[in-house]
Parts: C-alpha cells; sequence; structure tokens
C-alpha cells in the first residue's frame, strides 16, 4: 500500500480481521486530519497509558472522512471538509508520535448504521480488543452520532474498560483543532497554520509525471498528487522541498485542481502540487526526480492562483513568482 520503511515499527491494517492485530490495545479514535499539536498531545498521554498496561497503543481511523461519504451518498460535496492530508502523510505522522499500530477503517452504509452500542460490541471490544479508550471532549459515534463520552463511560463501567476524556489543547488562547488547520491554510496563513500543527503545513509523495508545460516554458517542475479532490490549502506558495537532495531545496509551488476532461492529460483532473526548484540539484540529472519520495513544506503563500492570457504571461509570471521567492527566503536568511 505505502512504503514500508517509512513507517517502521509501526504495524497498519486496512480493517481489523487480520491476524496481526493486537489483541488487547490501548485505543484513541478519530480521523487525525493533520496530526496537529493537540492529537500530539493525545497520543502522547495514550503512550503513557499503553505502557502502563503493557498493551500496545492503537489508533481507530476511517477512510474516506466520515463526512466524504455522507457528501457522497447526500449528492452534496459542500459537505464535505476540505482535507488537510493525505493518509500517507496521516501515518507519518502518526509513526513520529510513537503509535504501535493503526486501523484504518473503510467508512460505509454498514459502519455508519451501527448503534452507538453495536459500535462499542463489534469494533472496540470484538475487533480490537480495548482495554483503555481515549477521546476528545466533543467525541460522538454511532449510528446519526447519537453516542457520546457519557455513554461510552457507562459501558466501559459495564464491560470492563477504562475510559478517559482529553480536554481542548490551546495554543496562545486558541483551541487546535483541524478546523482552525483548514481555516489558516484557506486563508493562507502558513506561520498559523505550523504553530497549529507544531512544524511548517507539508505534502509527501513520489514525484510522478505531469504534462511537461513547465519544462517547455524553461521551468521545470517535480510534481506530486494530492489524493483527495479538496485540499485546505491552493495556490502559489515559496516551498522547502526534502529528500530531493541531500539538502533542501527552495522552490515555487502551485497547489491546484485541474478538472481537465482531456484523456491525454496524465493526471486526469486530480489535485496536483507542482513545484519548480529555484536551483535544480545537479546531482540528479534532467530527469532524477521520478520515483523518489519528497516532502514539500509550504512555508509562505505568495498569491492565489492567477488566470494568464497566454504562455507568454504564464512565463512572465512564474519568473515574478520565483524572484519574490527568492526574495522571502533571502529575508529569512537575513534574520537568522
Amino acid at each position: 500500500m505505502l512504503a514500508c520503511c517509512e513507517y517502521q515499527g509501526m504495524n497498519i491494517f486496512r480493517g481489523f480481521h487480520h491476524p496481526g492485530v493486537a489483541q488487547a490495545c490501548a485505543l484513541t479514535i478519530g480521523n487525525f486530519d493533520g496530526v496537529h499539536r493537540g492529537h500530539q498531545a493525545m497520543l502522547s498521554l495514550l503512550k503513557g497509558e499503553a505502557q502502563q498496561r503493557a498493551i500496545p497503543s492503537c489508533v481507530l481511523t476511517f477512510e474516506p472522512h466520515p463526512r466524504d461519504y455522507f457528501a457522497a451518498v447526500t449528492n452534496n460535496p459542500s459537505f464535505a471538509p476540505e482535507r488537510v492530508g493525505t493518509l500517507r502523510d496521516k501515518l507519518i505522522d502518526l509513526n513520529a508520535c510513537g503509535v504501535d499500530q493503526v486501523v484504518i477503517l473503510r467508512f460505509n452504509q454498514k459502519l455508519a448504521a451501527l448503534t452507538p452500542q453495536a459500535f462499542i460490541d463489534e469494533v472496540l471490544l470484538s475487533g480490537l480488543g480495548a482495554r483503555y479508550v481515549l477521546v476528545g471532549d466533543d467525541f460522538r459515534f454511532g449510528q446519526r452520532r447519537a453516542g457520546d463520552y457519557a455513554q461510552l463511560d457507562a459501558a466501559g463501567l459495564r464491560q470492563g474498560f477504562d475510559v478517559a476524556r482529553m480536554n481542548s489543547y490551546e495554543v496562545h488562547g486558541q483551541r487546535v483543532s483541524s478546523s482552525a488547520v483548514r481555516q489558516a491554510l484557506r486563508e493562507g496563513h502558513m506561520p498559523e497554520a505550523a504553530s497549529l500543527l507544531g512544524h511548517p503545513y507539508r505534502i509527501s509523495g513520489h514525484v510522478v509525471h505531469g504534462r511537461k508545460l513547465g519544462r517547455s516554458l524553461g521551468f521545470k517542475t517535480i510534481n506530486l498528487r494530492f489524493d483527495h479532490w479538496k485540499p485546505a490549502a491552493s495556490g502559489i506558495y515559496a516551498v522547502a522541498v526534502n529528500g530531493l537532495a541531500s539538502t533542501v531545496v527552495h522552490g515555487v509551488a502551485n497547489l491546484e485542481v485541474r478538472p481537465s476532461l482531456d484523456p491525454r492529460d496524465v493526471n486526469g483532473g486530480r489535485v496536483l502540487l507542482e513545484t519548480h526548484c529555484l536551483d535544480w540539484p545537479s546531482s540528479l540529472g534532467d530527469e532524477g526526480g521520478y520515483g523518489k519520495i519528497v516532502s514539500v513544506e509550504l512555508i509562505h503563500k505568495l498569491h492565489e492562483e492567477r488566470k494568464y492570457n497566454g504562455l507568454d504571461e504564464l512565463k512572465a509570471g512564474i519568473a515574478q513568482d520565483c524572484d519574490e521567492a527568492r526574495a522571502f527566503f533571502a529575508t529569512l536568511r537575513h534574520h537568522d
């Protein structure tokens, strides 16, 4: 599914009907879209509780996001949340937090129809062997989100597992949440997004082939697919690329949807992050980037996407973006 070396030490399962799934665990549940500082604090607490009980820590998460599922079945795309990160980035971040096991459940009609008690019985206990369950202060579960913390806690007392709740995590008086991260990205406030996440906002993946338009304009790009149709961020950014060469490479990136129906478009209308490196690493040669796994940090938003009248205007616009990105990074070096 994904490169195992990126998740060394963390077991990943799609569903819990696998022989390798732990028979008992300390569990937390959520979408974890953008593993922000609130999630990180919760996972740190989960790890401590798991160690005390000598059982693995486990994250139960869902793909697609439940709101993506309901947006599809009700034919209401606006109900789907803007996505902070891809599944790959979620797993990388969970691994960095020291999680032992991640179980990814497909959110579908069967799961959506489970009553709160059925969810406890079939998923938490029979499926995952939860001995300890840690949730956020706004946690809801089961059909029509009818289950809440009080019901979960009562079930724990009755059925023999511990339940705990973690209050909201705040940074400078602001509640840290995926919604707050989405808003910061939507508005282009990249330092605020970094503060909420605990690191610069980043997108990772394999470098894939694009349309080769940038190359014809004299601005060769490396391309990553963002595997969701509705990213929280969009526009033109000054970026830092990790994994392309032995050092960090600065660049300019365009994150956009390409709604093309042209069958010759190799990206088929997917969301694409196109990054032009300000100084292409000579060690890679002309074709050296393809297939590499890289991480692109979106450091500073330059502007929203612009419409250009023809290739000459586009070329001039990209050149101006490169000049502005160089000036931005020069300012950072000056402050250092």
